[in-house]
Parts: structure tokens; sequence; C-alpha cells
């Protein structure tokens, strides 16, 4: 979604455009491999989600509308495409469908199936990521766990009667789910993984899913080419240190896609602002760094081939530099296809090169028909080609000079196209995304540049390789600056409907959009719904008129499936926050729209991600007194993340247990929990129930009343408070965990409140809350509100019973 200017110059390389004068947009739109490789991709994707007997029945259509071609007397030129379309597809769909059936009927997936344990030999395919462990929101940084994607050299599965079979492997895929120790692991070593086997959901040619017990053993040495990329890696993100920690773990995810060190904060607020496509390498990354060599070569005066090989050598080492994604090995294979060109004198335009590029990675790894990255690295490339220079030349043509028309043409083109499958996949459509993307495009190549520099340097010289990432600091920073700002703006993305559906739709609408565009008329019909559009969601979707409702106590944040509360002081702008969320944008929104800039305290009831992830946005920018932690520090990684966050943002943390007291004006917490304060790590104190009965259960005094804070305690928890005779008498109550089954009514009926606050993730796939938790609390004549339902819910003070109001429905009246 991101690319580099178009250039007045005939002949260009990678993603980056050709020519956009008018003699070379002939060139630019030579359409001829455009509908065999829509034709191979569709085929693919048909058998990966339909099954293999779908592939095979396109292949013989196709096989039979070439043959009626074929009787045809005249060869047209459409009856020549028509044989071509009909060739590549029926080629296609017998590669699809000997590897889709391969795999449905390979006696690994069956042993999946039955969830048998396994023994297997595997080679690592690429780096291991870290997961999002279920209902904890585990963080990037620091897990517990990754996903491993590996081929099959050896398996040995053990049946239900214990007796071992051996059935070989000739390197299918299979996804590893497996300990932190697998982390450190390269692309192109061997190891034995040792687990149970489940089935595979992913629809790109898995086999099955290992999830695995222990450490790798019997581990092999790691290609030399990998453990060089592997030392570069670690240069680079030594020599960023040398920076503040927003742009020293900026630096590393957009040279080489490398994440671990990039703060939650920063990837939620490039989401929001739409340039999250900077955070993963794609061909635009390649493309800066292939176009600077030929600058080079330019400059000493190289002929042509000499230009080609040293830019193929270039583009060969940042694809092992950066690892193969399926965005870098699109624009690879098509920078491979216009080097050959630019090598033998016969350049190609862009758009042949880019259907090339697709039918031959489609014909290396089918699986890549269903990624979503390769997705849009194709659509945002195409855009460039075919759109960009044709908007650009429209705006030259009215005035607008032509940099800055050539600037604005590509974010919006590479938008434009992409829009309707972000949409389709995250339901959220920016507003801002054009404008990050216009203002971040001047800071990505001097960035992108300095960091492949600093990375071959830093092995060999530190000290060099921090002064290049000195020069590269400041873009980097800007960068950081510009995913804020844009984050920031009110109504910066809304909602759309997802999946197959809300993509079509936005696609239609797209469309008719660029339809209208080329009529006058139509312009004026247009800008007219554009501005009644804007005055009809700016008033409910942006000001949210009445919001903060004046004289709100406690405040549920929306931030999805998570908890973050807000109780008030007596002072204005001042109050105490009990958990922060799964990711930093949401509580830092919720905590911007009231007003919130003193933290006395921050408490966090436990160390699930799903509770601590956005600490660093609430700390950041705020006046925040301490962090408070509950007895239990683990899971170990987030309690380590948590220190480091807070010793980043120069905040102490403190420590609260049963029986702690605190108060400021307006305001008084009592710590009525963990009843049995756990000593050292509990059993497998990551998976849950452990650290949710270790939560910290809290009573706040408030004037509307006294309000239970109940963290995610579960039935264990629950029974040690009702057995010790606590008084858990109050007006509100947070609904433990989520509203999950894990509720005693026992303790519903202690607390007695008049008002149930549930903080849930709308469509989680939890099942929460439960229908018979809110039956409970419904029957019992409380309130039950949701944050999936009603946005962010206020209790206010009230002369009169306990007074609420709604966000997400802002002409509801307080009740």
């Amino acid at each position: 979604m991101n690319g580099g200017p178009v250039s007045r110059e005939p002949a260009r390389i990678g993603p980056i455009l050709f020519s956009s004068t008018e003699d070379d947009m002939t060139t630019a739109l030579d359409l001829r491999l455009v509908p065999a490789a829509a034709a191979a991709w569709a085929v693919s994707l048909l058998g990966l989600r339909a099954g293999w007997t779908a592939s095979a029945w396109c292949g013989v259509v196709a096989l039979a509308v070439g043959a009626l071609a074929l009787l045809r007397k005249r060869r047209t030129r459409a009856v020549r495409g028509v044989l071509v379309v009909c060739g590549v597809t029926a080629a296609m769909a017998a590669v699809v469908t000997v590897r889709v059936r391969h795999v449905a009927e390979h006696p690994v997936r069956s042993a999946a199936e039955q969830g048998l344990p396994a023994l297997l030999r595997v080679e690592i395919d690429d780096d291991p990521t870290p997961l999002r462990s279920p209902g904890y929101g585990e963080r990037p940084a620091g897990s517990d766990r990754v996903s491993v994607l590996v081929g099959l050299r050896q398996v040995e599965i053990t049946d239900r009667t214990g007796r071992t079979t051996d059935l070989g492997g000739q390197g299918e895929r299979v996804l590893l789910l497996a300990p932190s120790d697998w982390g450190g692991l390269l692309p192109g070593q061997e190891a034995t993984a040792r687990g149970e086997l489940a089935p595979a959901t992913r629809g790109d040619l898995v086999v099955a899913v290992l999830r695995v017990r222990g450490p790798p053993n019997e581990v092999t040495a790691a290609p030399w080419w990998q453990t060089s990329a592997g030392a570069l890696r670690e240069g680079l993100r030594n020599a960023s240190r040398t920076l503040d920690p927003e742009p020293a773990g900026l630096v590393p995810a957009l040279v080489v896609g490398d994440t671990t060190a990039l703060p939650e904060r920063v990837v939620g607020e490039f989401r929001a602002a739409g340039l999250t496509h900077l955070l993963a390498v794609s061909g635009a990354n390649l493309a800066i760094v292939c176009g600077a060599v030929l600058l080079v070569c330019r400059l000493l005066r190289l002929g042509p081939r000499t230009c080609g090989v040293l830019a193929g050598l270039a583009v060969t080492g940042f694809v092992v530099l950066a690892r193969p994604e399926p965005s870098v090995l699109r624009a690879a294979v098509m920078a491979g296809v216009a080097l050959l060109a630019l090598a033998v004198g016969r350049p190609r335009s862009a758009l042949p090169a880019l259907a090339g590029s697709v039918l031959v990675l489609l014909l290396v790894d089918t699986g890549l028909a269903a990624a979503p990255g390769f997705a849009l690295s194709v659509l945002a490339t195409a855009a460039l080609v075919v759109i960009a220079p044709w908007w650009a030349d429209a705006l030259s043509r009215r005035g607008v000079p032509s940099g800055f028309a050539e600037a604005l043409a590509v974010p919006a083109a590479a938008h434009l196209v992409t829009a309707p499958l972000v949409v389709a996949l995250s339901g959220k459509v920016s507003l801002v995304a054009v404008v990050a993307n216009l203002l971040a495009a001047p800071a990505v190549p001097p960035v992108t540049i300095l960091g492949v520099l600093a990375a071959v340097v830093a092995p060999a010289h530190l000290a060099a390789a921090e002064v290049l990432l000195s020069v590269a600091g400041p873009p980097a920073t800007w960068l950081v600056q510009v995913g804020r700002w844009a984050a920031a703006v009110p109504g910066a993305e809304f909602a759309w409907p997802s999946g197959v559906f809300g993509g079509l739709a936005l696609a239609v609408v797209a469309l008719a959009v660029l339809v209208a565009l080329r009529f006058p008329r139509a312009r004026v019909l247009l800008a007219v719904v554009l501005v009644g559009v804007v005055l009809a969601v700016v008033p409910t979707s942006v000001l949210r008129p009445g919001w903060p409702v004046s004289g709100w106590v406690v405040v549920a944040c929306d931030v999805g499936q998570g908890d973050a509360v807000v109780v008030a002081t007596a002072e204005p702008g001042r109050a105490v926050v009990v958990d922060t969320g799964p990711e930093p944008g949401a509580v830092d929104g919720c905590l911007r729209r009231l007003g919130v800039r003193r933290i006395p305290l921050v408490v966090l009831s436990h160390l699930h991600a799903d509770h601590v992830g956005g600490l660093s946005s609430v700390l950041d920018g705020r006046e925040v007194g301490a962090v408070a932690l509950g007895p239990l520090h683990h899971p170990e990684w987030a309690a380590r993340e948590v220190r480091q966050t807070a010793a980043r943002a120069q905040v102490p943390l403190v420590g609260l247990g049963m029986g702690d007291h605190l108060e400021w004006p307006g305001l008084r917490l009592e710590v009525l929990g963990p009843r049995d304060a756990p000593v050292g790590p509990p059993p497998n104190a990551d998976a849950g129930t452990p650290v949710n009965d270790a939560s910290l259960v809290l009573r706040a005094t408030t004037p509307a009343g006294r309000v239970l804070l109940t963290g995610d305690v579960e039935l264990a928890g629950q029974s040690a408070l009702l057995t010790a005779g606590t008084d858990l008498t109050a007006e509100v109550l947070k609904v433990p965990h989520h509203g999950s089954r894990s509720t005693l009514p026992a303790f519903l009926a202690a607390v007695r409140p008049h008002v149930a606050l549930i903080s849930v993730g709308a469509g989680n796939r939890y099942g929460h809350p439960s229908r018979l938790v809110v039956d409970a609390l419904t029957d019992a004549g409380a309130r039950v509100l949701r944050t999936d339902h009603d946005g962010d819910i206020a209790v206010l003070s009230a002369e009169q019973g306990t007074a609420t109001a709604r966000r997400g429905d802002p002409r509801a009246p307080p009740r």
C-alpha cells in the first residue's frame, strides 16, 4: 500500500511505476497476461476453499472451452487469448488438484482428526511467530508460545492401542504451536518435536497442527545464509537501541519486518491510521533498495547488464534478509522479470511483470492464493501501475504541481483498491489513511536505506551502524508521530460489515464513485451526497454530543475483549484506572474522551494481557502516580513487560494485598481479595484459572454508591470470599471474567447490584457473556449493560438510585 512517486523515466524496476506520459500509458496497460493470472488465482483459491474436486472440474471446463476454441477456423486475437487462459487454467487446476488431494488424503490429517500423539522430524520453513493465547490476549513481544510453520521430514504416530507407525515425510507443511524455546530457531534448521496432533483450519495446504510439548530436540545447524541473515537482523536490533524506544522498535519492523521490540501503542496507532503495511516488509521496501542500487549504477555509468546483475544480487540478498514473505516474494519475482528484460535490453511494462510473478508464485506455492498479505500486495501494486499514473496526469492537467500530484495519487490509488479486502478482513474503513500515507511517504525511503546499510555494517562495526541509525532517527520519529496524530483524529475509522459481503459492498461503492467522477453533473451530485453524509455522521459518530456525561463517577471503557474501568475522584481530570484492556488504542481513546489527564494509581487486577495490554498508552503523556499489582506476578512475560513499561515511563510499581485501603477526595478503595495469596507460580500459570483467581478484588466507595471491581475472579476465588464472610454488597458490579459461566449464583446474590457492567468484545469466540449469568442478574433486578452493545458505559452520581449513560447510543438518556 505504499510506493515511490511516479517517475517520468521509461524503465522502472519492481513495483515502482513505469512512465506516466501519454506515450507510455499503452505500455503500462499491457493486459495480455492479466486474464491468465486472474484465472490461475481463482482456480487455486477455489481448490483451497472448496476442495480438489472443484478445481478438477474447473480444469475439465477449461479444457472443453479450449477445445471449442480450437475448432474455430479463424484464430483472432480474442480466440488466442481464450486459448491461453484455458491452457493456464487447466494446467493450474491440475497442479492444485494434485496438491489439495494429497493434503486431504494424507494419513497425518486422519491422525490429526483423532488427536493422536506424534513425534515429528521437521525443517523450519519460516521465522517463529509469537502467539496470542486464546482468552488472554498474549503480547507480541515476550510471549511464552510461538507458532512455527515447518516441513515434514519424518512422522511417527502412536494410535490408541499404543502402536507406533512410521509414515515418512515429503516436506508437507505442519503448523507447530510450541513453547518459547522454539522462538530462536532459524529457517532451514531441522528439529524433533513431540506433541498432540490437531486438525488444520488455515486452508493453505497445511496438513495438520501439532501442539508441541517441550523444547526442540536434535536441532541441526542453520544454513550459512540464514545464519548470516540472523546475525544481520540481530545487529540491526542492537544498533537501533541508540534511538528512543518507539523509533528503535519501528526501524527493524520497517526494514526487515522484525516487530519484537515495537511498542504495542505504536502498533495500535498504525492500525488506526492505515499505516500497518509499514510494519511488514512489502514490495515497496525491495523497490527502494533496488532503486538505490540502480541509482548508484547510473551515477557510475555502468551498462544495463551490469546494472541488472547488481540489482538482482540486491534483490536476492534483501529477500534472504527480510525472509520470503508473500509480498516480498511477489516483488522479487516481478523485479527478476524486469531485471532480466533490462539485462537483455528489452524493458517491459510493470503490469505483465506483475501478472507473470503471480503465475510463477502460485505455481511454486499454491497456498499463497489464500494469503491476505499476498492479495494486498498484488492489488496495491496493480493500483500503482494502472490507476496512479492516470490520476497523477489528471491532477497535473488541472494545475496541481506534478510532484505533489504523484505523491497524492500513489497512496490514494493503493488505498482505494485495497480497501475492500481490508474491510473484509477487519470490518473497519479508515478515513485518514490517504493523508497519513502521504505524510509518511517521504520518511520511508531514508529509514529503509539507512536501516539496510546499518544491518550490513553492524556485525563488523556496531558504532558505525549506530551512526547510520542516528541519521535515520528523525524520519523514524516522524513516522511514529504521523501514526499518533492520525489515530487521534476523531472518527479516524468507522465500522463497516466485514467478510465477503462487506468487501464486495465497498468495492461496488468505490467503483460507483470512480464512474461518477468522470461526469461533471455526477461529481456535483457526489459532492452533495458526501456533504450530507458528513453532516449526518459527524454529529453522532465523532462529536458525540453529551459525552462524557456530566457527573460521571465510573466508566467501563469499550476496549473489546478485555477490561478497563475508570473511577473518578472529586478533582476534575483526575481518576484511578483499573486494568487497561488488550491494546493501547482503545483505552487511550476512552481516557481522552473523558478528559483524564492525572492518574494517581493504575491498578492491574492480574497479568493477563486483556487487562494489561494498554498500559503503555495509559502512562504516556499523563501524570501517573504509580502502577499497582496484586500478589501473583505471573505469567512471567507479562510481569516483565509491565516492569519495562513502567520503568520507561519512570512510574513506580507498588503492591496491593487484602486489607489495604487507599483514599482520594471523593473516592475510597478497599482491597477485598484475593483471600488466599498464592506463594510462587501456580501450576500452568499461563493457562488462565489460577491467574484469574488471584485477581485483585476491589470495592470503590463513590458518590454513586459502592462499586465492586472483580477482575477475572472465578469459582475458587469467589468461593473463598464467600466462605470468609466478606461483605460484598455493592450498588454497581463489574461482572467477573466478562460474564463467563464461571460465576457463582451465590456470589451474585451476595453482591445484590442495582447495575451490572459487563466488559466484553463483540462477537468474541468464547461465548461471553453467558446467558445464564445475564439472566440471573436480570431476574435479581439488576440493570445489565454490556460494552459490546452499549460502548463506553458511565455510572452517574444521582440523588435517587443509580443512573447510567451509554456512549454507544448517545440518544439514550441517563437511566
